[in-house]
């Protein structure tokens, strides 16, 4: 195990800032996802650690190492890509043994590595066949075996389920989660499914265009954003975002909209009437029943009902756009529907209009 530390990192390609002045300390044993949108600087970041891009400034550490020019070889990682890369013509154990043979272990070594990663993935069966007799959930778990067996002190991991399909999404993800509670071992993991990221990570990076946005635990980071682009990315479906302006201790929103402005976002907000603003609110906090504490009334039509079994989806014309609602589906809501949604206040979130940024802090919010 080991930790890995960016200190002020930043990658260059010509003019393009691909990764800006990145800080970022992962602990030991760690699962600690990094996630944003495509061309955020995610992968960037972890092919760094690998030593597969050069850094341009700042100092990388596994552990208490600076690898800036370290070899890839040498950094004591393993790495799993996109891609599953296994050797068509070699079976499942020979495929697991390669990197171990090139390193020249001794063949009583290897074995008991294959056999031990074979165990923990449930591969026993399978290691005399060759990748073409596989599925794509077993291939992914043999790439898995692969790093595995080189007993890493940082396992990478980019994006290792975007080629499977969604059941064996599901299944592989706990299958990384528990390999990660067994071996106790440092992960990084790069994905683009903030679900992925919610589910897996002990702490979770979100970076938007080359800047790291806000780290935390998935709690942390679902309950108290940092900005509007935290607060819209983390969550499925993403919050719904409303522009108000700030007057005289109420909020007013589209089409004559009023909220009363909570007891502890009035400090954030300030005295200045007139200010821009954007209130957000998740889809699964509105409510057509009576709900808990004190709540403001959003007024709106349903448009579009996705029937999910246990809830509905609701898309609802209201406050002038489309508002994303999920509520139980027992209260069978028809196209057409005029409908009463009720946002408890404590589920409000404020942004200023212009920089994004959350007028809250995480301990107002936790406390409140």
């Amino acid at each position: 195990m080991a930790t890995v530390t960016f200190d002020h990192v930043t990658k260059k390609y010509g003019d393009v800032l691909a990764v800006n002045d990145l800080n970022l300390a992962i602990n030991e044993g760690e699962f600690m996802v990094l996630v944003g949108p495509s061309g955020c600087g995610k992968t960037t970041s972890l092919r760094m650690i690998a030593g597969l891009e050069e850094i341009s400034s700042g100092e990388l550490k596994i552990g208490d190492r600076i690898v800036n020019d370290v070899p890839p070889k040498d950094r004591d990682i393993a790495m799993v890509f996109q891609s599953y890369a296994l050797y068509p013509h070699m079976t499942v154990r020979d495929n697991m043994a390669f990197g171990l043979k090139l390193r020249k272990l001794p063949k009583s070594d290897i074995e008991k590595r294959v056999n031990e990663a074979a165990g923990i993935l449930s591969l026993d069966k399978l290691l005399d066949r060759k990748p073409k007799e596989l599925s794509g959930g077993q291939r992914q778990r043999v790439a898995l075996g692969r790093a595995i067996v080189r007993e890493p002190a940082v396992f990478l991991m980019d994006e290792p389920l975007s080629n499977l399909d969604a059941k064996l999404r599901v299944q592989t993800r706990a299958e990384i989660a528990r390999l990660h509670q067994r071996m106790g071992t440092t992960f990084v993991y790069v994905t683009h499914d903030q679900v992925e990221a919610m589910t897996m990570g002990t702490r979770i990076a979100v970076m938007s265009d080359g800047l790291l946005q806000q780290v935390g635990t998935p709690q942390v980071l679902y309950d108290t954003p940092s900005n509007r682009f935290v607060a819209g990315f983390i969550g499925s479906p993403a919050m719904n975002f409303v522009e108000v302006t700030a007057d005289n201790g109420k909020l007013v929103g589209p089409e004559g909209w009023v909220a009363e402005l909570p007891g502890r976002l009035r400090n954030a907000v300030g005295a200045v009437n007139g200010r821009k603003l954007i209130a957000g609110f998740r889809p699964e906090h509105l409510e057509l029943k009576e709900a808990e504490g004190q709540t403001v009334t959003v007024p709106g039509r349903a448009d579009v009902v996705e029937y999910l079994g246990n809830e509905e989806l609701l898309h609802v014309t209201a406050l002038g756009k489309d508002v994303v609602a999920i509520v139980d589906s027992d209260n069978r809501v028809k196209p057409g529907d005029v409908l009463q949604l009720l946002l408890p206040y404590t589920k409000l979130h404020l942004f200023d209009a212009e920089s994004g940024a959350s007028l809250i802090s995480e301990r107002e919010q936790v406390a409140a």
